[in-house]
Parts: C-alpha cells; structure tokens; sequence
C-alpha cells in the first residue's frame, strides 16, 4: 500500500548511470471508452522518443518493453489512476493501482518521478470512520479514494429500549437505567477496539455515523487524544452499505481538509513576515533545501517553475550558474524544479503539505516553507 515511508525510500534511489521512466496514466473506465488509455499511452512515448537524447532511449528500451507488456498481460480491472515507476537496469518496478486520478504524464530522468503520488497521499489522508448503535458497531478506513471494512463489533443480549425513550436518554426509570448500564458496556468495548486500531493505523481523523445521541454519547466516551482527532458526523442504519458511508464520509472530510489547509497557509504566511522559521519563493525554498533546514514545504498543487540542477550533488537553482557553486559539478536545465524540491525534502524525512489552491499564496509565490531553525 502507498505510504510515505515507502516513498521516502524511492525518493532516495539515484540512477548511477541509469534512468527511471515514472508513467502516470488515466486509466478510469467511464472516462476511457474501450481503454483509451491505451492511446494517450503512445501518443506519451511517441513525444518521448521525439524528444529524448538517442543514448538515453537506448538506456530506457527494456522500461518501455516492460510498461507494454504489462498493459497487454494484465488480467485485472484498472481503477482511475495508474502509476508505474520502473528501472529495468537497477531491476526496480513499482506500480500502483490507484482510485483516485491523476494527471497523464511519463518523466524519464535519473531518479523516480513521485511528485503525484506525494500529492495523493497529501490530498487522500487516512481516516477512521466509527458507525456505532447500541449493540453494534462498524469500523471503517478511508484512504486513497476507497473505504475499507476492518470488521464489526457486537455485544449481544442488550436489553430492548422503553417506549418512552430512546436507547440512550437517560431516565429515572430503573428499566431504563438497566438498558443504559449496557449500553454503556457495549460502548466501552467499541473504545478498546478504536483505541487497538488507532494505535496500528496512522490517522489524521475519526468520523463517527449513527443517530445523533448515538454520537454525542461516543463523544463523551472518547478518550481526550481520540476525541481531539474527531473531525465530523453523520446519520447512517447500521445497515448502510460501504458506497453511502463513504459519501457521507467524504463531505466531512472534505470540509476539514480545506479549513486544514487555509490555516497552514495563513501560518506560513504570517510566520514569513515575522521572519520566524518560515520562507516564501522559490529561491529561499531551494536555498533552504540546500542546508538541510526544511521542516515542511508547501505548495500549490498546479504551481510550476524551471531551473538549473547539479548532475552530481543535485544542487537546485532557478539562478543560470555553472559550475556547480558546492562541488564544481555540471549544472542541466530542469523544467519540474518544485518537483525535484518536493522529491529532495521527502528524501530528508522532511514533510509536504500540497494545497489544492490558495489565492494568498499564488499572490505570495506559490510555494513556501517552514523552517527546522
């Protein structure tokens, strides 16, 4: 499964000699009529054999003979996206079978390409979805695109409710204080089990569904570290299937994803001016970069810029210099530098944060960075 730490590690991969062809393909079935995308396939090598110096074609044959092949061989549905990353002389493939789009593109250069699959795992975080009643509970994860079933709780032989009250109202009624006293049971097992699960998953937030004194009392219940994560609610049956959970799932994740990223850019941009650990720009991003001093990079997702990078050290510059100001080394001209900035603060364990748009920081240079110091 695509994670950061996986990333992070063919973020670090160097050619020495070789290269890497890093194919993203839409391979979405409603959007590709008996698989179109097949076409935009060609159609992306014919541009990187026009394009492409013949020694580094050569380097790549066996890449492209690999990509092919797996498209003709592949007995298995596609979803929306596919991303392969492949390097046939290091014996290195990777692909992924995404459902979630992305961008048609092919890169052929000396490390992988990864900067739509840091963007994915930027824009699709991992959520914990609890659907809970009074004798069941569900748990669910959201992430990339999908939701996932992790299994069901069940606590049998809780008493029916009164007909003057629901479930969980609380009554002076001892017949009603008897139902409560096992739900109440019920709950705190559905807590071990959330708690179990959020320690093995690494979760940016928790959705709980049900009805709305179902998720009041689960909130009261939740310890304080999970009941900061809670981030939205919904009304669902227990019977609900994965597709409408999802659905409702999505609008509150949704809503916090854009509050979350209006406030990191307002952070950025307030702690820039103070000139607190934070830079705006290409430029100062790079030359940060260079230090080892980058904490998190930001940046627009459509936001692009060219420049100049080192053969040798990988040294990263808008500027026209040459040699190398660090090693001396030969510097070529690159048309994904914020791409190559994000591959490089992945490779320090730093992190990324991509914002889907922001009209602050477009005005402010489209990219920015806070500090380690």
């Amino acid at each position: 499964m695509l994670n950061r730490e996986e990333l992070r590690e063919i973020a670090a991969l160097q050619g020495n000699g070789s290269y890497f062809v890093s194919l993203y393909l839409n391979v979405n079935p409603v959007t590709n009529v008996k698989g179109d995308y097949i076409i935009h396939f060609k159609n992306m090598l014919r541009d990187i054999s026009e394009g492409t110096d013949k020694k580094i074609l050569k380097k790549i044959k066996a890449d492209i003979g690999n990509i092919e092949s797996f498209f003709i061989s592949s007995k298995r549905g596609f979803k929306k996206g596919l991303a392969i990353l492949s390097s046939a002389e290091q014996s290195f493939w990777k692909e992924y079978n995404l459902a979630v789009p992305v961008r048609n593109e092919i890169v052929v250069d000396k490390t992988p390409y990864i900067k739509q699959l840091l963007d994915i795992l930027d824009n699709y975080q991992r959520y914990a979805v609890l659907l809970v009643d009074k004798e069941s509970a569900r748990l669910f994860l959201v992430h990339l695109g999908e939701i996932e079933e992790y299994g069901e709780i069940h606590t049998p032989d809780i008493p029916g409710k009164h007909k003057k009250g629901g479930w969980f109202s609380l009554s002076q009624n001892h017949y009603e204080r008897h139902i409560d006293y096992h739900v109440g049971l019920h709950l705190k097992d559905v807590m071990k089990k959330l708690e179990l699960f959020l320690a093995e998953e690494e979760i940016r937030g928790i959705v709980i569904g049900g009805s709305e004194d179902a998720v009041i009392r689960v909130r009261e219940m939740l310890p304080r570290a999970a009941g900061e994560k809670v981030i939205g609610s919904f009304s669902a049956e227990m019977f609900a299937g994965n597709n409408e959970i999802f659905e409702k799932v999505k609008l509150a994740t949704g809503d916090f994803e854009r509050k979350k990223q209006k406030a990191t850019v307002s952070e950025l941009l307030t702690a820039a001016m103070k000139r607190e650990n934070a830079v705006l720009g290409t430029e100062d991003v790079l030359n940060a970069i260079q230090e080892g001093r980058i904490m998190k990079l930001v940046f627009i997702n459509e936001f692009r810029d060219s420049g100049y990078a080192c053969r040798k050290c990988r040294y990263l510059t808008r500027q026209k210099v040459s040699p190398c100001p660090y090693c001396s080394g030969e510097m070529e001209e690159v048309g994904y530098l914020v791409e190559l900035a994000a591959q490089r603060t992945v490779e320090m364990g730093a992190l990324v944060e991509v914002i889907s748009d922001n009209k602050e920081l477009s005005n402010a240079g489209g990219i920015g960075a806070f500090l380690r110091f």
